[in-house]
């Protein structure tokens, strides 16, 4: 599923394709801006946003061989709820609840 189908599907739920547009929009800028600023975004059932740390280390080129440096770097992590780590291991599909 791609953001276009994330958006076709609430607009589905919900009936109106602009506020879903909007919604979905307003949702992703959220969690990116708090991760972004260090904040770790929690949504119970679902999983969790956060930045990590990561040292700078030493790796190779698989094609040359050559090693090369990389610098450290802060990155985005998601963790999994176990909701959703249960939902995925039976394959089955998602109650919606607000």
């Amino acid at each position: 599923m791609n953001k276009t189908q994330l958006i076709d599907a609430v607009a589905q739920a919900i009936g109106d394709r602009p506020a879903a547009v909007h919604a979905v929009n307003t949702v992703l800028e959220s969690i990116q801006d708090a991760v972004a600023r260090g904040e770790k975004v929690s949504i119970t059932g679902f999983g969790a946003f956060e930045a990590v740390d990561r040292s700078a280390r030493t790796a190779k080129n698989p094609v040359t061989g050559a090693e090369i440096h990389v610098p450290a770097k802060r990155a985005p992590k998601f963790r999994p709820g176990s909701g959703f780590k249960d939902l995925v291991h039976q394959g089955g599909r998602a109650a919606v609840s607000a």
